[in-house]
């Protein structure tokens, strides 16, 4: 089946045909750079992340955008209260998104512009806006006239009232209509504010995406993304005051990523109830995230509980330890692979899920299907069927790297899950390596019965024992339930 895609201005499914043939050019908003990242950037990131790489997995030539906001009333406030200069609030959080994201294996996009790198690129389409009759200027506040655009509200299909109550701007009774808003904010003293022919100051929020995407995609280009949240009033007054000034259509496909609750309640700085990617990353593993949120339909809200990423938790394991099973069927990847069909099926079945508007959810119950495959025909340890598991494997592989997944080894995720064990139990790490001494010593003596309570002693604190030929090793007994 042919690529679809859910296009928000539509309102439904859409074959997806890419201005040029072979090539998708690519724009996702990026983050405010006046803080730490939490878990609701992180699900952006991600989904587009996906997207991307499967976009790629496609052969298709992709330009991806994704851009920084680096002049905002929030970066200012926060220099404030940090008191250092605003350009440092950006630095200093730019390096902290580029921290999270490569520590979540979010691929870089190909190009990441700033807002301050294209200040004069803003102050022209501004001029445009104004010559044109869109745009009109209150001592130095340049505002978008909505109503000079007829097609106002056809992305967010809001009616006037709710998008007077969603459109989250400064009440400014000088405007001539409560909905028009800011292309360009007259200085203020202590300020950052750079000179124009209409006064000097700042460039509004909507501005900069409308002149970093057509600068580095064209007007107009295949898909804009973002969070649900964006819909309105960001992309709305993009998509405005982009084809007022341009007379042609801004965007062909508009894809938006759902809410994030946590425990069952929005996420909202408002409310207190974020939380950071770092503060996540300090209790489990990347990919854990990264399969909590695959695990769920992009556009669907999802809801971060501790017994949901605890469940996906031991999800991840288990495809981890189905990898290292197939390694371990094939001694060490020598094996010869041999066709099987069966796998080609589930590829088949994944690609299908994934060309209907990338249905990660769908996706993934199938890479769970070869890895039920690949381990039924490790139990048989039956050395014939080696090559048929060295053939599963590489497109076990395949699909799970499509999706983001398996970039790390199964003994870092041991030894993540090992630290957090202990440390949420309490256990000493020492305490354990003596008693698994302790029962080795007991198993050379012959004093099994010994060995056997030692074993079901630390079975009762949540780890488990194998015997190895690299000697006794344990791992935390939930990963692997």
């Amino acid at each position: 089946m042919a690529l679809k895609v859910y296009n928000t201005i539509s309102g439904k499914k859409e074959d997806f045909t890419p201005l040029s043939e072979g090539k998708v050019k690519l724009y996702v908003c990026g983050v405010t750079v006046y803080d730490h990242c939490h878990i609701g950037h992180a699900r952006s990131a991600i989904v587009f992340d996906t997207i991307y790489r499967y976009l790629l997995s496609k052969n298709y030539e992709v330009t991806y955008v994704k851009n920084f906001t680096d002049i905002d009333d929030k970066i200012i406030k926060k220099s404030q209260t940090e008191n250092i200069p605003w350009q440092e609030v950006g630095e200093k959080y730019i390096r902290s998104f580029y921290d999270d994201m490569d520590a979540l294996g979010v691929l870089r996009p190909d190009h990441e512009p700033r807002a301050t790198q294209h200040i004069g690129d803003m102050i022209a389409l501004v001029d445009t806006l104004l010559k044109k009759g869109h745009a009109y200027n209150i001592d130095g506040d340049v505002y978008f006239s909505v109503e000079s655009f007829k097609n106002y509200g056809q992305l967010s299909k809001r009616s006037l009232e709710e998008m007077v109550a969603g459109a989250r701007v400064e009440v400014d009774e000088r405007k001539r209509n409560p909905l028009d808003f800011a292309l360009w904010k007259a200085s203020k003293e202590g300020e950052p504010s750079w000179d124009t022919p209409f006064g000097a100051g700042r460039p509004g929020w909507h501005i900069e995406c409308s002149v970093m995407s057509t600068l580095y995609l064209g007007n107009p280009f295949d898909i804009h993304g973002g969070g649900k949240d964006l819909v309105f009033p960001h992309h709305e007054n993009e998509k405005a005051q982009t084809e007022a000034a341009t007379g042609e259509r801004f965007v062909n496909y508009w894809i938006h990523n759902g809410f994030v609750n946590i425990d069952r309640e929005k996420m909202s700085k408002s409310i207190g109830n974020t939380l950071s990617i770092k503060d996540f990353l300090k209790e489990y593993h990347p990919e854990v995230l990264r399969l909590f949120f695959l695990s769920n339909h992009y556009r669907s809200p999802v809801d971060y509980n501790e017994q949901s990423i605890e469940d996906v938790n031991r999800a991840l394991h288990r495809l981890y330890y189905t990898r290292q099973r197939a390694m371990e069927a094939q001694k060490g990847g020598k094996v010869e692979p041999r066709t099987y069909p069966e796998a080609d099926e589930i590829a088949k079945k994944f690609v299908d899920a994934m060309d209907d508007d990338f249905n990660t959810a769908l996706a993934l119950s199938y890479v769970f299907e070869l890895s039920k495959e690949i381990n039924r025909m490790a139990d048989e340890k039956d050395e014939s069927t080696a090559g048929l598991i060295a053939y599963a494997e590489g497109i076990y592989e395949l699909l799970a790297g499509t999706l983001g997944l398996f970039t790390d080894s199964i003994e870092a995720l041991e030894s993540q899950e090992r630290i957090r064990h202990l440390t949420r139990t309490g256990l000493d790490g020492t305490f354990v390596e003596q008693a698994i001494n302790d029962r080795v010593e007991a198993r050379k003596n012959k004093d099994f019965k010994k060995a056997d309570e030692i074993r079901n002693m630390l079975a009762e604190k949540g780890i488990m024992l194998l015997d190895t030929p690299k000697g006794t090793q344990w791992r935390v007994k939930h990963s692997v339930s």
